[in-house]
């Protein structure tokens, strides 16, 4: 079976991968159908999309859950998605949550010093912004430019479910304005 898998909820932008081959990026989530378009050349092969459901970026959730919906729909496939925390491997997830914060298992969001690290391997790119904290409180953080930081997308595959629901740990910054 010939299965699209992709995130953007991190600041690595999208990055996406097909079933037992390679995974590809770009910098930016709103390039994300480039990125298919490198990986697939006959979309009429993907019998399945899965899709990071988050946290991280709330547009950048939103974008890769939008195209999930779309390609399913248009293609006629199943759609399927898991938390991006998934998309990792290797250590724990910590992924930058902007305002001081990190997203890491739970799901929860906490500030970089109040996690418990000691002697924990740390990935993604929240572990990268706060090295310092996290080496000072007896962390292990692989170099900035290994893999181990980057989502991978097949990973999300094996823990997929039904669910398309958004995974906001912490509501959205955005609020209705009170007239």
């Amino acid at each position: 079976m010939t299965i699209l898998a992709f995130d953007t909820a991190t600041s690595f932008g999208a990055v996406a991968g097909v079933s037992g081959g390679r995974v590809v990026s770009t910098a930016r989530a709103g390039d994300l159908l480039a990125v298919v378009d490198e990986l697939v050349d006959d979309p009429s092969a993907i019998e399945r999309v899965v899709v990071g459901r988050g946290p991280g970026s709330f547009t950048s959730i939103r974008i890769g859950l939008a195209m999930a919906r779309s390609l399913a729909l248009t293609l006629g496939v199943p759609v399927a998605g898991a938390s991006t925390l998934d998309a990792f491997e290797g250590g724990v997830p910590v992924i930058d949550a902007r305002r001081g914060e990190v997203f890491t298992l739970g799901p929860r969001v906490a500030r970089p010093d109040e996690l418990d690290v000691a002697g924990k391997t740390l990935v993604g790119d929240g572990a990268i912004r706060y090295r310092d904290v996290f080496e000072a409180h007896g962390a292990v953080v692989p170099g900035d430019d290994e893999a181990i930081h980057r989502p991978n997308p097949l990973l999300l595959i094996d823990r997929a479910e039904p669910s398309l629901e958004p995974l906001y740990v912490r509501d959205p910054d955005a609020r209705p304005s009170s007239r």
